[in-house]
């Protein structure tokens, strides 16, 4: 188990590269932080962009993607240009794709360059000829023979990077390289490219006080393909003038700070004064609206709990509905005695809105998607006798990873069964995602999932007090929202109503990949840690694995095979379908990770705040 945490712990500290700003000059003889963008082994390859600007050496398109050794065509799909030939006006700047690789311990792009006259110097080639996109001194450190003679060819390895989880998790698509010059400043820089500031600052490891030379580089953080339509301004000067230090302007410390300082305490007074007002005002609500006894509402008084249900959304005649003021759902956890708001819907709702239930709504065993008022939903039939401690635990849950209850129907009038209307996430489930061939979930948006899924049940564990919950958890009851981010379904009390959401309930073909102590009805924390080890496996490999048989041999490697044997049976094991687009470390940390929490002694795995300080380094 110490081996398992310590290698974790290895590979989450080694799958980041926070890349550094180089304050040196181009012509330097030293290097440091920032010389070279650093790289791990986890990181393979990746296409992106350096910002070159046309000269009287190179005037058109077509030369620069001559010098770059690309088609003009490329080059024009990421330029507001349409001809190769067409003369740029010199210092026009000009984007150029390239293949950014790590090679050892850093990221560049290689390209190769041919002398052309006599006594050309490594300084005019990396700081003229390539405009300071790399260092005098990495150019010689890169060509050790130390010749320049007319014909000789050099190797030059240009400054680039490729994303890292930090910059993944502020949506950023491309690092581009961008060589400074005179008059360029952080702010003017983030204003011309549409990027925040504090982005530009924390991409390149700089503080807001930084100063900014000419002729090194920065990394620009864009969060979308440099395409035709996006022009960048020509810059002033024709050729890269003289050295100079560009300093950036200050942020002002003036009396705003104490005024903003005063403007909070006041807020924070009045808001505490207006919480009080609205707290006071639903309680008087609250006690009216228990009075009225009205025939569209009925009102649940919670099983071993103050917390109660007051429907607020009532039906009429078919596609007529009326709708009432709402009461603040405020977590029932903090504000014990709030009512806790449900919309009520009509059967007749319910059948427009799933097609009569048709089997083309069936989503699962008993739950039909639908569309009501253009939202779609998930409606789950469950047993009338349920549905008070359902609403119950609901009452007691407010978290993001965790699918929504909106309303209820109570069915026909034989009272034979209820009706749970829940959010529908727009993605579908994670098993759904995992599936699709023609659009493979990224590596960064499954270790955020896996992140999203360990809150959820972290939550669930030490911030509720819902020891009694149940979960078929699973990746078909893992649900996926538009923005890639994950929500736990099918949360019910032990009750022999709690079924999957998705397909059938396989847990009797699970024997064999279940929690062992599972098998005798226990739900607990460890249970649950189990079952999240199975669905880490599948987001790793892509795969469903009902016996679990498969997936025990597969990382079976973990156990004490050499390094370069691991990683080669950990390639084997990682989904195709994201090729060779993921973190080699990361997906060793999950995998690691996954093996911890599915041993069958359930002292040996991991507890839940344990896989939460691991995946949190990843999200």
């Amino acid at each position: 188990m110490i081996y398992l945490w310590f290698l974790i712990w290895v590979c989450t500290s080694s799958s980041y590269a926070q890349q550094f700003y180089d304050s040196s000059s181009c012509y330097s003889e030293k290097s440091g932080p920032g010389s070279r963008y650093t790289c791990n082994y986890s990181q393979n390859s990746c296409d992106t962009f350096v910002v070159y600007r046309a000269s009287k050496q190179l005037q058109t398109i077509a030369d620069i993607s001559k010098s770059f050794l690309l088609n003009p065509d490329e080059v024009l799909q990421h330029n507001n240009h349409t001809s190769p030939s067409e003369i740029l006006k010199p210092g026009r700047e000009v984007f150029v794709p390239i293949k950014c690789y790590c090679s050892g311990q850093f990221f560049q792009a290689n390209f190769r360059y041919e002398v052309r006259e006599e006594s050309t110097t490594f300084s005019e080639i990396a700081c003229g000829v390539f405009e300071g996109l790399l260092k005098y001194l990495t150019l010689k450190e890169a060509n050790p023979s130390n010749e320049t003679k007319v014909g000789s060819e050099l190797h030059v390895p240009v400054r680039c990077a490729c994303l890292d989880n930090f910059t993944r998790s502020i949506g950023v698509t491309n690092l581009v390289t961008y060589p400074l010059i005179e008059g360029d400043l952080l702010e003017t820089l983030s204003t011309r490219f549409g990027i925040p500031n504090e982005d530009l600052l924390a991409v390149n490891n700089l503080k807001p006080d930084a100063t900014i030379y000419q002729q090194s580089t920065v990394l620009i953080p864009l969060k979308a393909d440099p395409v035709i339509e996006f022009s960048i301004p020509d810059s002033d000067s024709g050729s890269p003038p003289p050295t100079v230090f560009l300093p950036t302007i200050p942020r002002e410390k003036t009396s705003k700070t104490s005024k903003l300082r005063g403007i909070y305490i006041a807020g924070s007074v009045s808001g505490v004064f207006l919480v009080v007002v609205a707290l006071v005002a639903c309680g008087l609500y609250i006690h009216a609206f228990k009075k009225w006894k009205g025939k569209n509402f009925q009102s649940f008084t919670a099983e071993s709990s103050p917390v109660s249900c007051s429907p607020v959304r009532s039906s009429g005649r078919t596609g007529q509905t009326s709708t009432n003021s709402t009461i603040s759902c405020l977590s029932p956890d903090l504000l014990v005695g709030i009512k806790y708001s449900l919309f009520m819907y009509s059967i007749e709702e319910l059948r427009k809105a799933t097609r009569d239930f048709s089997e083309e709504s069936k989503i699962g065993d008993q739950v039909f998607k639908g569309l009501i008022n253009n939202v779609e939903v998930m409606i789950k039939q469950t047993r009338f006798e349920d549905t008070r401690r359902i609403i119950n635990l609901y009452s007691k849950i407010n978290h993001i990873n965790i699918v929504s209850l909106h309303g209820i129907c109570y069915g026909e009038s034989d009272f034979s069964c209820s009706y749970l209307v829940f959010e529908f996430p727009r993605n579908d489930c994670l098993r759904q995602c995992l599936s699709n061939p023609y659009n493979p979930l990224q590596w960064h948006r499954r270790t955020q999932i896996a992140f999203d899924i360990a809150t959820g049940l972290h939550y669930l564990h030490y911030c509720t007090f819902l020891s009694h919950a149940h979960m078929s958890l699973c990746s078909r009851n893992i649900f996926v929202t538009a923005n890639w981010r994950a929500k736990l379904a099918n949360i019910e009390t032990n009750t022999p109503s709690a079924v999957p959401l998705k397909g059938n309930d396989n847990r009797e073909s699970l024997r064999e990949w279940v929690a062992p102590e599972y098998l005798h009805g226990s739900t607990s924390e460890k249970a649950h840690i189990f079952a999240f080890g199975v669905v880490l496996l599948e987001l790793i490999s892509g795969r469903e694995d009902p016996d679990g048989k498969w997936f025990r041999e597969s990382i079976e490697f973990l156990g004490g095979a050499s390094e370069s044997g691991c990683f080669e049976q950990l390639r084997r094991f990682v989904d195709p379908s994201l090729k060779d687009e993921f973190s080699l470390a990361e997906a060793l940390c999950l995998a690691v990770l996954a093996k911890a929490c599915v041993e069958d002694d359930p002292l040996r795995r991991p507890s839940m705040d344990d896989i939460m300080k691991v995946l949190a380094r990843m999200a």
